[in-house]
């Protein structure tokens, strides 16, 4: 299993981390340990990390876990909202980009060690003008009718997208017109994130 950093990078440098190292480094181990767990067919063992739960990695937050290999995206799935205690969103999130992106086969036993993981922990969704969006510092989640489409703050800064493209990209991946979010039948929400990783993560 990869050591996990101590702080490697954030969506926003300028924002105040929320998580302190220790906290970051324990829910990267628990998405590790998620994975090869669900692998190997046994329970998840969480004595190694339960005591060190704090009242503060209980509250319930939106969160994203994503997987690289070789520095390539292996998978990505994740909760916008706040559902369940942070920790139970990591678990969850890390064995769902694992084994249930439906655009990656499932990870295998041989490709775990390898694997690179980056949790994105996601603030409360709110409202937001087409101009108000920051490159870099939102996450951009669109809705129209029974499509929504949502990219993570990262992901323009890893593509070099402008704000425009950032907005037609969120429309492409909702399956809506690169020009939906001009429309105004159609919902603009914003995030921000606090995003780390794996020591040596590429994605």
């Amino acid at each position: 299993m990869p050591l996990p950093s101590e702080i490697p990078y954030s969506t926003h440098p300028n924002a105040q981390p929320e998580y302190s190292p220790e906290e970051r480094e324990l829910l990267l181990r628990l998405a590790h340990d998620a994975i090869l767990s669900a692998i190997e067919g046994r329970e998840l063992e969480t004595s190694a990390w339960s005591d060190h739960l704090s009242e503060h990695l209980s509250e319930p937050r939106g969160a994203f876990t994503t997987l690289y290999a070789e520095g390539k995206l292996r998978g990505c799935v994740g909760y916008p909202t706040a559902l369940l205690p942070l920790h139970r969103t990591v678990i969850e999130t890390a064995r769902a980009a694992a084994f249930d992106d439906p655009r990656f086969a499932p990870v295998t036993r041989i490709e775990v060690p390898e694997l690179r993981l980056s949790i994105s922990v996601l603030s409360p969704l709110r409202s937001i003008l087409a101009d108000e969006i920051e490159v870099g510092r939102h996450g951009l989640l669109i809705s129209g009718g029974a499509h929504r489409g949502l990219l993570l703050p990262q992901v323009p800064l890893e593509h070099g997208w402008d704000r425009i493209t950032f907005l037609e990209q969120t429309c492409r991946k909702a399956s809506l017109p690169l020009d939906a979010w001009r429309n105004p039948q159609v919902t603009i929400e914003a995030f921000t994130a606090e995003v780390f990783a794996d020591a040596g993560c590429e994605g």
